[in-house]
């Protein structure tokens, strides 16, 4: 399985002045993977240490930051000799008290020794930390597998290599073939377990089995590890979400998690669930002008969850519904194409994703992204429908931009605007 954060991971080794590593993302998303992987090809030796089930390093950062007696335990007890060849790798990192701090001394005091660190719910931890080291540590944050990691993985590394491409031309040869795979990974999504599941059986049957046993973990976390008083709100946040997407909703509505509810009922839940890597928040802006920060609506947001294959379990669409293209699809469709859309957007370095809508509710913009000093309203389309009224309006309405619209319709150039293949969003965003 090839995943594109191995190169940051090679940029990061040759950095000058390399600082502890810090891997942020769901569970499941092969963080623990990623980092063994590279310790393979990058380093001659390495060790690695589960803080979740190592009871006797657990607790080794609470008596002090004393380097040279920390990496004598490691050694004690990997029985590897640690120099600055050997590449530390620290697991559930949150499950060790003043685990996140200790990165800190480890960057001021032994720059030398290599770390990198990762945890289910790290995001969590960090948030939470009274003592976290801002500065003295970089980011990594990992995803499900991109649509061009699943053609690789399923060993169509030519097709991945064309979707990245330019080659209008050819893509458009290959359309019918292309499109054959987006419709699975609609459906298998991109946590590597179920990826590579489906890569070695082809059974979708099994890799939906995995999904549900994948959201059962997820619920089982809220009750492990969120205050007592949130694990209610946050399963009535995290189920409301696929039924908040197909109604295509202009923002979304407490109420539909619970009559009556307001704001501040849920704004706790919706933070510990971005906090925990599981859902994606993506906040109007009021203009398409620099910097769209500036325009930021936080009081309207759109809510997605982290992975395209995980949605369609939880909305309980069968592989037969999603591949042939069966009319009961059809209120998802819109859904399930904004959550690829916006998954695939979220590979994208330094990008800023946010959506428009008019205060008037005439129009909307499914999303609105700026790179650098660059600005791009982006409509997505389901199928081959290519009316863009809306995106149309928006970019008379803003001088100098120029629209982009996803579709399983070819690359086609207009003066303001240019249609792109949804297979095709790493060549249109980059």
């Amino acid at each position: 399985m090839y995943r594109e954060a191995i190169r940051q991971l090679y940029e990061w080794k040759d950095k000058k002045n390399r600082k502890p590593l810090i891997i942020k993302g769901a569970r499941q998303v092969g963080k623990t993977w990623l980092m063994k992987q590279f310790a393979k090809e990058a380093f001659p030796k390495h060790v690695y240490i589960n803080f979740e089930d190592n009871e006797l390093l657990k607790n080794i950062f609470e008596k002090d930051f004393d380097i040279n007696r920390i990496v004598l335990a490691l050694q004690l007890e990997t029985g590897v000799v640690i120099d600055e060849n050997t590449l530390i790798l620290f697991d559930e990192l949150q499950e060790s008290p003043r685990g996140i701090t200790a990165l800190k001394y480890f960057y001021e005091k032994a720059p030398q020794y290599p770390i990198i660190a990762a945890g289910s719910l790290l995001g969590i931890a960090m948030h939470h930390s009274d003592s976290f080291p801002v500065g003295k540590v970089d980011f990594l944050q990992l995803y499900p597998l991109s649509f061009q990691e699943f053609l690789s993985a399923l060993g169509q590394q030519q097709l991945a290599g064309l979707v990245a491409s330019s080659d209008w031309e050819m893509m458009k040869a290959f359309h019918s073939k292309i499109e054959n795979y987006l419709r699975q990974y609609f459906f298998i999504g991109g946590m590597p377990e179920v990826v590579m599941s489906f890569v070695e059986n082809q059974n979708f049957e099994t890799a939906r089995a995995l999904q549900q046993n994948i959201i059962e973990t997820y619920e089982s976390d809220f009750s492990k590890h969120a205050p007592l008083n949130e694990v209610p709100r946050l399963r009535m946040v995290w189920r409301s979400i696929p039924g908040q997407l197909a109604k295509e909703n202009r923002k979304f509505i407490y109420g539909s998690v619970k009559e009556g509810a307001r704001a501040k009922d849920f704004e706790l839940s919706i933070e510990w669930l971005q906090d925990a890597g599981l859902v994606y928040k993506v906040n109007r802006t009021k203009k398409g002008q620099l910097p769209l920060s500036a325009y930021e609506d936080f009081a309207a947001f759109k809510l997605f969850t982290l992975d395209i294959g995980l949605l369609g379990a939880m909305s309980r669409l069968s592989a037969k519904t999603l591949l042939d293209g069966n009319s009961l699809y059809t209120d998802y469709k819109g859904a399930l194409t904004e959550q690829y859309v916006l998954q695939q957007l979220k590979y994208v370095k330094n990008l800023d994703i946010y959506y428009w809508s008019a205060d008037n509710s005439q129009g909307e913009i499914d999303f609105l992204v700026q790179k650098d000093d660059k600005i791009t309203p982006i409509e997505v389309k389901a199928e081959e429908n290519l009316q863009a009224k809306s995106l149309h309006a928006f970019v008379d309405k803003n001088e100098g931009l120029k629209g982009v619209r996803f579709s399983m319709s070819d690359y086609r150039e207009q003066n303001w605007m240019t249609n792109y293949p949804l297979f095709a969003i790493a060549s249109a965003i980059h």
